[in-house]
């Protein structure tokens, strides 16, 4: 690969080692698939403003991978009190990654939000979340599975229909495609500007972008990072945002898929 690889921001997650190590963490399917798929350099980012801030973050990478998490966005962020649903909560990650996307927004720089990063972009926009989709009427269990092989966890589950014509349809070529699930939260109200561009069967909303983004402002609710370069779902997203990040390098030039929209 050329040394001049775009750099893409991989937001870290905080986590403890054994009984007291703290860490900042990303799983290695997300180096992988930005490495192997989108052709870019991984670079891991300790998601606390203690350590980086935006600004900085903007002017080192060329994009941004928002990754899952087990802390949910706090609540307040959306005018909400907390309660024991909404599970925990990383502070410190809200205060990077909801001024990131919004800042990616008006720069139109490249970012790409799995699962935890879906919902961050919808209430970075504005929008509110449900804390936990299998309680409400309809809707299907979401959850990783509680036992079983990785494999098993992040096995396909459901089905996911993208919008005729938009975004993602036109990015993964196909109307409905399966997905894996691995979430309890969900999107509630759409943030200002976010467009739904694809929902489960039992309606929950599964990827979205920025409508009027000068760049890629792409997310999904599921895990496109496990199995990247062999799923046939996969493979296309992360191959389009490695597509947006080298244009942003060249000469921070629009993703033309979101260009069009």
């Amino acid at each position: 690969m050329s040394k001049t690889r775009p750099v893409i921001g991989i937001i870290g997650n905080a986590a403890v080692l054994g009984d007291d190590y703290p860490v900042h963490a990303t799983g290695k399917m997300n180096s992988a698939a930005i490495a192997e798929v989108s052709e870019a350099m991984p670079l891991i980012i300790p998601s606390d403003p203690h350590f980086v801030s935006v600004e900085e973050l903007l002017e080192v990478c060329d994009g941004f991978l928002l990754t899952g998490g087990r802390p949910n966005v706090h609540p307040e962020e959306y005018g909400e009190e907390p309660t024991p649903a909404y599970g925990e909560f990383d502070r410190c990650r809200d205060r990077i990654t909801l001024p990131l996307v919004r800042a990616c927004v008006e720069r139109g720089q490249p970012f790409f939000g799995i699962c935890r990063g879906f919902q961050e972009v919808n209430v970075a926009m504005g929008g509110s979340l449900y804390p936990e989709i299998r309680e409400l009427p309809g809707r299907m269990n979401h959850r990783m599975p509680p036992d079983g092989t990785l494999e098993e966890k992040f096995a396909i589950r459901h089905c996911v229909r993208f919008t005729p014509g938009g975004v993602f349809e036109r990015i993964v070529g196909a109307r409905e495609v399966m997905t894996n699930t691995l979430h309890g939260q969900g999107i509630k109200d759409p943030g200002k500007r976010v467009v739904i561009d694809g929902t489960a069967e039992d309606g929950t909303p599964e990827a979205l972008y920025i409508e009027g983004a000068p760049g890629f402002a792409l997310a999904v609710q599921w895990h496109p990072e496990y199995n990247a370069a062999r799923d046939p779902v996969s493979r296309p997203l992360f191959e389009a945002f490695g597509q947006a990040a080298r244009a942003w390098r060249a000469g921070r030039q629009p993703h033309p898929l979101m260009h069009a929209v």
